[in-house]
């Protein structure tokens, strides 16, 4: 039997050295093995990966579920909303004295429709339709108005345990009404846009866009179909918001910018004058072969002129040459602070300004000619109302840039109020520059020989600046107008455009200074 017992014995030798390279564990006496098992190595990389991938699993849950939870929750295209604005009521809509401006109501066949008190309000405001979604701050704010975002924090989560799903909140406005009305009226039936502002915090006191049109009739369930198709074949486009999105040569208003462009990096001082100029009222200021003209005035000075007097009598000459010595990429970078290349933050959607069409060699400017014609607002120069209405703000409150805003607050169904703060939203100069330029607007708008004079708010130091922007030949130009009131202590700043409308000082400058005079209560 010796036979069979080595043999035995020389398997389990052979067999011993194979388990434990593969990681078996050693068996105790009876059979029982010394220990827990072990994982193959030959696992170990199995294991790992399916460690990751659930770990990559669960943070990509956390970071939908928690961190994008409220982004993807105020979307409007989430389903949830799409279902919410179908079914839930909405909140109420009130400007900034609490007057409502959208409400709900029930519809002849008993849905739930939304009302809309003032037409003028239309570009703020927008519509929510059953057939064609949301506009402007019914849009903005739908995830609020229906309620699906809610202003208590975590409130979310515990949403599917209650009765009613939806908690709308009620949206406050910066918007004063009477003023939109003004406004409104001021323009009449001209085609151009309005927009007031509270220069110290960037709230909207007004926001005109003219045509416009009957957000009631939109979402009118009969008659929304084809007044929507009457809407889209309109040549005056009365659903594009002229304020925040029309872009326009600005002509003359762009002075400001190209002011502190020059003033903040040092190209030149409130003394700066440009000794050709007078003979260049007569000649023309020839820039590589393309001369400059200043429009025919009854005061033409013989005397070189310095920045204020330029600004007063609104020389292009004079800005053309400044333009040039401040430089392209001085130009651009300084509008830039401003907000000019990008979509400005705001509660609507808006176009992006532009100093240049970007396509030339000289820091985007095709060559000198299109720099010095930018400076005094002609060239490629493109500019949102909105835009310049900041432009006004920015010099108004010393050199800061608010961020524009129209919602003061949002009030839940339990009372809770958020409000929502002024911001900050860039420091375009210094408190150095803007005074001068600050000076030199009133001047404009007080001085002997003033453009703007129109502008003058009575017994209220007023400050401002007119524009009139070429757009073609046989074409009349772009009315503008940008300023503030009081000059001393801003309270509202205004831009003013009237597409077409002619010279600056007689169409858009009266209705920025009638503008300012009925939101500081004085009688013109």
């Amino acid at each position: 039997m010796t036979g069979p017992r080595v043999a035995l014995q020389k398997l389990r030798l052979h067999l011993r050295p194979r388990l434990q390279t593969h990681g078996a564990t050693p068996a105790l006496p009876g059979g029982l093995p010394s220990g827990p098992p072990r994982v193959s190595r030959s696992l170990l990389p199995l294991t790992l990966a399916l460690a990751v991938a659930y770990a990559a699993l669960a943070g990509g849950l956390a970071y939908w579920q928690v961190v994008q939870a409220q982004a993807l929750t105020a979307d409007p295209l989430n389903p949830l909303s799409l279902a919410a604005a179908r079914s839930a009521p909405r909140g109420t809509i009130y400007d900034a004295n609490g007057i409502v401006l959208a409400s709900n109501v029930r519809g002849p066949n008993g849905e739930r429709l939304r009302q809309y008190s003032y037409t003028i309000a239309a570009p703020v405001i927008g519509y929510s339709s059953a057939t064609f979604g949301t506009a402007a701050l019914e849009r903005a704010y739908d995830a609020q108005l229906t309620g699906l975002v809610s202003l208590n924090p975590g409130d979310e989560l515990l949403r599917k345990f209650r009765g009613q799903p939806y908690d709308p909140s009620d949206l406050h406005l910066s918007l004063d009404i009477q003023l939109q009305r003004v406004a409104a009226d001021l323009l009449g039936d001209q085609t151009g846009a309005i927009v007031a502002i509270e220069p110290a915090t960037g709230r909207i006191l007004a926001l005109v866009s003219s045509p416009t049109y009957n957000p009631n009739r939109v979402v009118d369930p009969n008659d929304g179909r084809q007044y929507m198709a009457g809407l889209q074949a309109r040549d005056d486009s009365p659903l594009l918001d002229r304020a925040t999105q029309g872009l326009y040569v600005p002509g003359s208003v762009f002075k400001i910018v190209t002011s502190i462009a020059a003033l903040g990096s040092g190209a030149i001082t409130p003394q700066t004058t440009y000794p050709d100029q007078p003979a260049e009222l007569q000649t023309g200021f020839l820039v590589d072969g393309f001369r400059i003209h200043d429009f025919p005035r009854t005061v033409q000075t013989d005397h070189p002129l310095d920045y204020a007097e330029a600004l007063e009598v609104s020389s292009n000459i004079w800005f053309a040459h400044a333009g040039l010595d401040t430089g392209a990429q001085n130009l651009t970078d300084w509008a830039a602070r401003l907000g000019f290349g990008a979509r400005i933050p705001f509660d609507l959607p808006t176009s992006p300004s532009q100093v240049t069409g970007g396509n030339g060699s000289l820091d985007g400017f095709q060559d000198r000619v299109e720099l010095a014609n930018a400076a005094y607002g002609q060239g490629e120069v493109l500019v949102t109302p909105l835009q310049m209405a900041l432009v006004a703000s920015t010099i108004a409150d010393n050199g800061a840039l608010m961020r524009p805003s129209l919602v003061d607050s949002l009030t839940a169904s339990d009372g809770s109020v958020t409000r929502l703060e002024p911001q900050t939203w860039l420091q375009v100069c210094s408190f150095e520059t803007a005074q001068i330029i600050r000076s030199a607007m009133q001047q404009a708008v007080e001085g002997e020989f003033a453009v703007a004079a129109a502008a003058k708010v009575p017994g209220v130091p007023t400050a401002g600046k007119s524009g009139t922007a070429q757009v073609g030949p046989n074409v009349a130009p772009h009315s503008w107008f940008i300023g503030y009131a009081p000059a001393d202590a801003p309270r509202i700043a205004v831009a003013v455009i009237v597409e077409n409308g002619g010279l600056g000082s007689q169409r858009a400058v009266p209705i920025g200074g009638r503008l300012m005079s009925a939101y500081l209560g004085v009688l013109r």
